[in-house]
């Protein structure tokens, strides 16, 4: 194996960060070792152990080598593993270490993987290739069977973008975007982002949060149509809860979407190399995975952060 230490982001605690060298498992022998150029940062998930306000989730604890997002290039590969050293590959994170709990565990050097968890990608597609997880999401959030697209989506973050792209890739009528903060107003692509209290409809068929705020639900509820259906597309630290005689009045359906899966990535991939699908301006820091330990609070205290990236190239 190339390397049996690599150096990775590390939360050592609830709001403590550093770079540091992590023991990696010995890959078996289907296994490949990747390479990481970039990783990026969850302001859903990773924003909760920061702050110590993670639900208790299988496979939880510190030391914790955070992050699912990462892409990078294959640097060993079996006959059987059906890639070839020199690949470009999207990696959901890995289990891979000695010392440090891998729950996602992308944001390091090197990763031992399965090769069924990667997806070969457009080596063009440089750090944009981590944004895959997030397309996933998105698209997995909208494709469940019986599903309505949305007409109004809360959060003009990443998730909210890409849901409103994918929405009008569907061929359905632009969706209005909810947003509070006036620094994430910008960059729609086709449809509308206006504050809540601009909009007046209160017809809407769907609604999708990506905002992970549980206390919006009644205001959800009074928006939609009867017979309308709220999906919660974030992560929600709070326990959700709602007023159930006004949901009762609208016969209001709550569905939630989890974590994507194999046919998600590949729909997105497909979208992306067809060039359908555009995740341009969604990343808006690139920082230095050496800086690491300054930046990744910055991540979630700044609003004008949609997507911090991390590049691992200067990192040996």
């Amino acid at each position: 194996m190339i390397n049996v230490e690599s150096q990775a982001i590390i939360l050592t605690k609830p709001g403590e960060v550093q770079l540091g060298q992590v023991r990696l498992k010995d890959p078996a022998r289907s296994d490949i070792v990747v390479a990481v150029r970039y990783s990026g940062v969850s302001t859903g998930t990773e924003k909760l152990f920061f702050e110590g306000s993670m639900p208790p989730f299988p496979g939880m604890g510190f030391p914790l080598v955070p992050g699912y997002e990462a892409c990078g290039e294959v640097v060993e590969a079996s006959p059987q593993a059906g890639l070839n050293v020199g690949d470009y590959v999207f990696v959901p994170g890995a289990n891979c270490y000695h010392d440090a709990f891998g729950l996602f565990g992308a944001s390091s050097k090197y990763l031992v993987t399965d090769p069924s968890r990667v997806s070969k990608i457009d080596s063009g597609l440089q750090a944009r290739g981590a944004l895959l997880a997030l397309a996933a999401t998105a698209r997995h959030a909208l494709a469940s069977p019986g599903s309505q697209l949305p007409d109004l989506i809360i959060g003009h973050g990443v998730l909210g973008r890409l849901l409103a792209r994918l929405t009008i890739l569907a061929g359905a009528p632009a969706p209005t975007v909810w947003e509070i903060d006036p620094r994430r107003m910008g960059g729609a692509l086709g449809y509308k982002v206006c504050l809540p209290d601009e909009d007046e409809r209160r017809d809407y068929r769907a609604i999708y949060d990506a905002s992970g705020n549980a206390a919006l639900i009644d205001a959800m509820v009074g928006r939609l149509i009867k017979g309308g259906e709220i999906v919660l597309a974030g992560f929600y630290a709070d326990r959700p809860s709602f007023a159930f005689a006004p949901a009762f009045m609208k016969e209001a359906r709550i569905r939630i979407a989890s974590e994507w899966s194999p046919a998600d990535l590949l729909a997105v991939r497909m979208l992306l190399e067809s060039d359908a699908l555009s995740l341009e301006g969604l990343i808006t820091h690139e920082v230095d995975a050496a800086q690491a330990c300054e930046s990744y609070p910055n991540a979630f205290a700044n609003a004008d952060c949609l997507k911090m990236i991390f590049n691992w190239g200067g990192v040996a």
